[in-house]
């Protein structure tokens, strides 16, 4: 499951009741991104339990390794469903992820709200406040500004700069 940060993703994986139970990695977390120095053991004795990776995209090299998992228990007779990954929409993820896991993954984009999803009478709301969730679910349209705020902050300060570009947030602000 892809789209951007804070549309939901986390939240939908973690509440399905099909996730009961399951062992849930966030690769934000140096702990949680630690114990996948090596992926392949730690993956593997874990075996039977379906595996949430959240922001994928942090460790690119995993995916290869999740590959021969799958290849290896589809051998086994195991059924599917052994790995759910979550990430930003990143175009290099998605191409590798495609060559590598082609015939073995499913793609599901998450975005946000858009009008045929709230209520009909909520369109002006979602146009002021725009379809993330926090950001159009806050009680007051105060909290949805400072939602929206905090998070163009981070996209311009943190997610700009880690797909390459060096150009300062307030430039990019400005633009």
């Amino acid at each position: 499951m892809f789209g951007p940060r804070q549309v939901g993703k986390t939240t939908l994986a973690r509440t399905c009741p099909a996730a009961e139970g399951a062992l849930y990695l966030d690769l934000e977390n140096p702990a949680d991104l630690a114990k996948l120095s090596d992926a392949r053991g730690y993956l593997e004795a874990r075996r039977g339990r379906l595996t949430i990776v959240d922001e994928v995209q942090r460790a690119p090299a995993l995916v290869q390794v999740i590959r021969g998992l799958i290849d290896e228990r589809v051998l086994a007779g195991e059924p599917a469903g052994h790995f759910l990954l979550l990430g930003s929409a990143s175009r290099d993820l998605l191409q590798q992820s495609s060559e590598s896991l082609a015939g073995r993954i499913a793609y599901l984009e998450l975005s946000p709200f858009d009008v045929r999803e709230i209520d009909p009478v909520a369109p002006v709301r979602l146009w002021t406040r725009g379809g993330f969730p926090r950001s159009f679910l806050a009680d007051t349209d105060g909290e949805s500004a400072t939602w929206r705020e905090g998070f163009i902050r981070t996209y311009l300060e943190r997610d700009i700069p880690q797909l390459g570009p060096r150009i300062p947030a307030e430039t990019l602000r400005r633009f």
